[in-house]
Parts: structure tokens; sequence; C-alpha cells
């Protein structure tokens, strides 16, 4: 593909880029104009003068959390490519990590803990960058990036200002924030604050309590935990492996539903009738007055079960994990979405549960 010059920050700017080849789902159509911004100058350059110009615009990180349409992007996709790393004390066993956001998530966590700093292994093995952690609060295992996040830095796309947002202000709660589902902000980088001595965080999660031989709360080297989280990630096909269609998703694609108390009673009756009085329903604390449910749980109870395929056989539940929707090879995003529609509507129909889409859908819609 011959790249054409254009004044967009003196970069070159592609046509007819696929994206398919840049998501996980290794699903999506071209966009119609495409560059890779290579530090965050050229980040912030590139994004004032396609808004400017009144053009779509699209940020691409590590294409983990995106379902793009067939038809592609009508507008400028920019990628972001920043790179840089830095850590310096803060006192009290505290260290500050700042990470520019086009550095690859998992191996920021990598080099954390090798470097002894605990906060981050409980998110071992997320696909994606690292500007995209705090726009989705990230969070594995009992862990949310909200947990360590101290602050970002953003361009405004309103005022085409730069600065730093700290984190208390970005509305960070179960896998959203205000910039999430918006077009007001572009994350640059972003700070965390970790522990030194090479302890992890509190094993909040039972199940990787349990692989580790310890009690909920305690605290264990966090190369343990990071190996330990990596170990039921793959078991779950939530590790990238290019040879494992278990792995051509995007992770998780629903969220798993919050509800209040009164509604929870609707829906526990609702699944009594359907599987009997004495089913141990898994639910959650979520907040005052709130419980979550598990949407595996649902998903698997409304009749879909691992492998379950879409139309034309050719996208499937994970044969590993049944809340990811993967890509069987020669799919189509309408494929996915097809089997997306099949899923929760089965699950709105059981049980009266709406499920609700985590990746954020270019051009497409439930």
């Amino acid at each position: 593909m011959t790249p054409v010059t254009t004044p967009l920050s003196s970069a070159q700017v592609r046509a007819r880029v696929p994206l398919a080849e840049r998501t996980t789902l290794r699903l999506g159509g071209p966009a119609a104009r495409f560059l890779r911004a290579t530090s965050a100058a050229e980040l912030v350059d590139a994004v004032r003068e396609v808004d400017a110009a009144g053009e779509p615009l699209l940020l691409l990180g590590g294409g983990s959390n995106l379902v793009v349409s067939d038809a592609g992007f009508p507008g400028t996709v920019v990628q972001v490519g920043t790179l840089g790393r830095s850590a310096e004390p803060l006192g009290d066993g505290l260290v500050q990590l700042t990470v520019e956001a086009g550095e690859d998530w998992d191996s920021v966590v990598a080099e954390a803990v090798a470097q002894g700093l605990g906060g981050l292994e409980c998110l071992s093995g997320i696909p994606g960058l690292v500007g995209a952690t705090p726009v989705q609060n990230v969070g594995a295992y009992g862990v949310e990036i909200s947990q360590v996040l101290t602050s970002v830095d953003l361009l405004d796309r309103r005022t085409g200002r730069v600065r730093q947002m700290p984190a208390e202000e970005l509305g960070l709660a179960y896998r959203t924030s205000v910039l999430k589902g918006t077009d007001r902000a572009v994350v640059l980088r972003a700070r965390f604050a970790l522990t030194s001595g090479g302890q992890s965080a509190p094993i909040r999660y039972a199940e990787l309590a349990r692989v580790l031989g310890v009690a909920q709360g305690a605290r264990v080297p966090a190369d343990a935990a990071r190996e330990a989280v990596l170990e039921l990630r793959r078991g779950k096909g939530m590790v990238l492996d290019a040879a494992d269609h278990d792995t051509w998703s995007a992770g998780s694609f629903f969220t798993n539903p919050m509800l209040d108390e009164s509604t929870l009673a609707g829906v526990l009756i609702r699944i009594a009738e359907r599987l009997g009085r004495h089913v141990d329903v898994p639910t959650y604390p979520a907040g005052p007055g709130y419980r979550k449910l598990s949407a595996a749980w649902l998903i698997e109870r409304a009749g879909f079960g691992r492998g379950h395929r879409g139309p034309g056989g050719r996208v499937s539940l994970s044969t590993k994990h049944t809340l990811a929707l993967t890509n069987r090879g020669g799919a189509s995003t309408e494929d996915l979405l097809d089997l997306a529609r099949e899923v929760r509507d089965g699950v709105r129909g059981a049980f009266g549960v709406e499920l609700h889409p985590e990746p954020v859908l270019v051009g497409c819609e439930l």
C-alpha cells in the first residue's frame, strides 16, 4: 500500500488500511486514513489537526477491546505508538510509575514485577496498551486500575489543551470512567502508585487465593501472583496466542450485570422457576444497594455452553470460557454480532437480565 504524504503532523498517512490486522478479533473493515503517532507531541498534533478539520477520528491502541464494523471506519485512525516509562520514589515504601499511553500493558506489568514493585501483578496477561486502562478501569482477579492509578495526562479535545487529571476526577467505577463512550479526551500517559519490597497487593479473589494456597487478604511474592494469574488466564483462553482461536476475541464480551436489590429479587425468582429453588446463584457486592451477577453463569444457564457456535459456524463462544466470543476463522463482524445478539436475547428471555457489551463498538451495534 503506497503511503501518501499529508500535512497531518508531517506524518505519512496511508489510505484504506485493513483494521482486522490490528484487532485481536481479527475483524473489521478498512480505515479511510491511517497513521501511527510515535510520540506524545505527534499524537497531540494529529488529534488536534483531525479535530480542526472536522473529520471522524478513531484512536487505536492494542485493538483488544474493539469491535469494528465490516464497513470499517470512514475517517482517520490514529494508532497510539508512544513509548516511555520512568519510576521515582514517593516515600513510605511507595514508588510512582509513569508510563506513556502506547506501552504494552502486560510488558509494563512484567517489568514492574521484575523490579520488585507490587500492585499490578493481578492485572497480568491483559492485552492492550496502557492508555486504555484508565478509560475502561481495567480489572481482574480482585484488582482494578482505580486502586493504583494516581493521575493521567489528557488532551482535552474540546479545548485542545493538555492537562493532568487526578484519578479521583475520572469517575472510575466497574469497567467504566467518565472517558468511556465519549470523545472528550485522549490519554497521553498514566501514573501508578506501587509498593516496593516485592510483595503483591492483598489477594482478594477466591480462585486466585486457592491456586496460591493462601487465605484471602494475604500477600505473596508479586512474581508468584503474576504466574498464578497467567496460569488462570491461559486456562480460560485469555492470554493472546495466534495459534489458539479461543484467544481471537475481545476478552470478556459482556460485563457482569449490577442490579439493585428489588430487581435482583425478581431475577432470583425467575432463576428459581427455571432452574429450581435450591440452585446456588453467585452474587457479589457492587456498592450500596447493589449486587453483581456473573454474566458467564447466566449465559451458561440460559443454554449457551462453551464452544456454542453462531450461524455459519465461523464464530463461537470460547471453548474455555463462555464470556468470550471468538473468531474461528473466516468470520465477519456481523457474524460475531449475530452470536452476541443470540446470547444477549437468550439471557434476557430466560432470566430478564440485560447483558451489555464490554468492548467498544465502532460503526456497529447490537
